[in-house]
């Protein structure tokens, strides 16, 4: 049978629900060798700042049992060389752009924000990084704070595209932190980033990381996405979401949508197998059509029923 795979995430329409995650398919247009961008629902760059950024010393990436530490560090050349170097290989390959940007303060974000206001419309949103765990421990994610998130979506509007706000699960209560967002102008909440972790050598004594602590990602953490999804679905029936955690097969996908999400980003599986999206869109595809499911939207919040 023929899927209906198309979504919306509050005001963007997208073909199908399956996207990259920032941070894992680097400027955009790396993973067009492997996958055909314009097949996915978009293409979510790595988190720009409106300045270049070093980002963390090495090492910074650790592999666990169940997924992958990263410190990192947002590393990036800053917005003005994607949109000049970068930003035109993916509108060549016709890709649809969730671009993300952070910042160090609010002026920052706002920035940022500002210098994509003219970007083309293959930009479709812009995802504003609130949660990014591994910048030191003398850096606290927006996204611990609900005033701080709110006074950072709202400095953000420049950007002239619905925006996402990428929330961080290590907070108590992450629905006050969302309605924080979407009250300050968010269309949508991306749940979640990474969780904050650390790796020590034993033989050594030392920390694996260079940055110390890192964000740990991967199949560990998806039961902690599906949550978030859930709570924010039941306390925002109407807003836009967007699952994130530990999507590396096609019924982790699934769970996501059930779960309330609108839509769902492939991370850390893309460093094993760069096809990965592209995998579970195909996957998602066959597991609805066996289930006799037409309409992949049906399956937006069915586990609330």
């Amino acid at each position: 049978m023929t899927v209906d795979t198309s979504t919306r995430v509050a005001s963007v329409s997208l073909p199908n629900p399956v996207m990259t995650a920032s941070g894992t398919a680097g400027y955009g247009a790396e993973l067009g060798a492997y996958v055909d961008l314009a097949s996915l629902g978009a293409v979510v760059v790595k988190s720009l700042s409106a300045e270049p950024w070093q980002g963390n010393p090495a090492p910074r990436v650790h592999e666990t049992v169940a997924g992958m530490l990263n410190s990192v560090g947002l590393h990036n050349g800053g917005v003005a060389a994607w949109l000049d170097v970068h930003l035109p290989e993916l509108r060549r390959r016709g890709a649809r752009v969730v671009a993300s940007i952070w910042g160090f303060t609010i002026a920052d974000y706002e920035h940022a924000a500002f210098l994509l206001a003219d970007a083309g419309p293959e930009v479709v949103a812009v995802e504003v990084n609130l949660s990014c765990p591994n910048l030191g421990a003398s850096h606290q994610p927006f996204a611990h704070s609900a005033s701080d998130t709110a006074a950072v979506i709202a400095a953000t509007a420049g950007c002239r595209r619905p925006r996402w706000a990428k929330l961080s699960p290590n907070v108590t209560d992450i629905t006050a932190i969302a309605g924080a967002a979407l009250d300050a102008g968010a269309e949508a909440v991306t749940l979640v980033n990474t969780v904050m972790g650390m790796a020590v050598d034993p033989g050594r004594r030392r920390v694996r990381l260079g940055g110390r602590s890192g964000g740990l990602s991967g199949p560990a953490i998806h039961p902690v996405a599906v949550r978030a999804v859930f709570d924010c679905r039941a306390a925002f029936p109407s807003a836009g979401i967007v699952g994130v955690g530990g999507v590396a097969r096609a019924v982790d996908a699934i769970e996501l949508l059930e779960a309330g999400a609108d839509a769902v980003q492939v991370g850390t599986a893309t460093f094993a197998d760069p096809r990965a999206a592209a995998h579970v869109l195909a996957g998602m595809r066959r597991w609805c059509a066996d289930a006799n499911i037409a309409r992949v939207a049906d399956l937006i919040g069915a586990a609330h029923a």
